[in-house]
Parts: structure tokens; C-alpha cells; sequence
């Protein structure tokens, strides 16, 4: 049977929708792995979404905390808002408690990658905050370290992301994510995949 991985994210202007997706093709490129991607529910109204100058959803389908169960290894993705995770995201996981309670997520791999405004805006202080979440339920993180290479060591261009996991630099909202952080992504996916199939199978 194939190990399935979950891709969960949240997209307020479509960057980090933009690295769930590369994150998926790297995810699938492995052998015996299933790659899903799935939205957290909105909060905000379509109103305050409006103001916002948000873009529109995509037809991606919105994941309930329950289904996270199902998942051999979970991928989480958001914005940053004031060098944390956006409050969409938050209220997902504030909404597994019955899954805490029953620990159906402990001793699953999970990683992590995100998008903030600016180079001061949390690449690694997102991460580092959210791995609380991960802790609280038993889950195995699994950061991409330095696998990555050259990549991570990039100087010349700019560059989102970190050891922590694929990121991208939102600036405005009109930079979108370069080739390299897409390739980060891609490798992201692929390294996670790789390792989710080996815990999956010495089970």
C-alpha cells in the first residue's frame, strides 16, 4: 500500500499555494508514495477577504482535523503574520483535540514550510514556533537540514527558506516564488516522501 502523504496549507495570496504544489510533484516523484494536497478552512469573510486584497481559492479540497489521521506523514504550509503562523492555521490545529486526546497523529513524520513579507519576517522564527504544535501531538519532525546543497547557501539571489523547511519571500505580494525556492520545495517534498515510505514500511 502506498504511504500517503498530506500536503496542509493555508494561502492568503497564493505563495505558499504556489510551494504546496512543487512540494507535491516532489512528494509523488517517489515511488509508493501518494501525494495530497489540502486546504485549511477560511475564518475571515469574504468582505475582510476583499479589503485584503486577497486572491481567489483554489479548488483544492478543505481538510476537516479528523482526516489528518489518515496521512502516513503531514506536511504543514502557511503565511507568517508577525513572525508566527497565520491565525487560519492556528484554529486548524487548534481544532485537533480530539486527535490529541486519542494521539492518532503521534509518531507521524511532519514538516514545514512557509512565506513572509520581508527578509527580517520569520523564516526561521515561523518554524521554530510551530514545531510546538508537532511536539504536543508525538510527531516526528523531520527538517530538510542542509540536503538541499549549493541551494542553501545561496548568496547572490535572494532566497527564502532555511533548514527548517522550503520558504519564500512575499515581499508585496506581487514577488512570487523564484525558481530556486521552487526547487527547495521540490526537494522538500521528495526528501519528506522518501523518509515517510521508509517509517511507513518498518512499521
Amino acid at each position: 500500500m502506498a504511504a500517503k502523504v498530506y500536503i496542509v496549507y493555508y494561502s492568503m495570496y497564493g505563495h505558499v499555494e504556489k510551494l504546496a504544489e512543487e512540494i507535491q510533484k516532489g512528494a509523488a516523484s517517489v515511488e509508493g508514495v501518494e501525494a495530497k494536497l489540502w486546504q485549511v478552512p477560511e475564518t475571515l469573510s469574504e468582505d475582510v477577504l476583499g479589503k485584503m486584497g486577497a486572491g481567489p481559492k483554489s479548488d483544492v479540497p478543505t481538510i476537516t482535523p479528523n482526516e489528518l489521521a489518515e496521512a502516513d506523514g503531514i506536511l504543514l504550509g502557511f503565511p507568517t503574520r508577525f513572525g508566527m503562523m497565520a491565525a487560519q492555521f492556528k484554529a486548524f490545529l487548534d481544532a485537533t483535540g480530539g486527535l490529541w486526546r486519542s494521539q492518532q497523529l503521534a509518531g507521524k513524520p511532519a514538516g514545514i514550510f512557509y512565506s513572509t513579507g520581508s527578509q527580517g519576517g520569520g523564516q526561521e522564527t515561523t518554524p521554530l514556533t510551530a514545531i510546538t504544535q508537532l511536539v504536543h501531538h508525538g510527531m516526528i519532525f523531520v527538517p530538510i537540514g542542509y540536503t538541499f546543497g549549493a541551494g542553501m547557501s545561496e548568496m547572490e539571489k535572494v532566497k527564502g527558506g532555511s533548514p527548517y523547511g522550503a520558504g519564500t519571500f512575499a515581499g508585496d505580494g506581487s514577488r512570487q516564488p523564484s525558481e530556486l525556492e521552487l526547487a527547495q520545495a521540490f526537494h522538500q517534498g521528495k526528501y519528506f516522501a522518501g523518509i515517510t515510505k521508509k517509517l511507513k514500511g518498518s512499521a
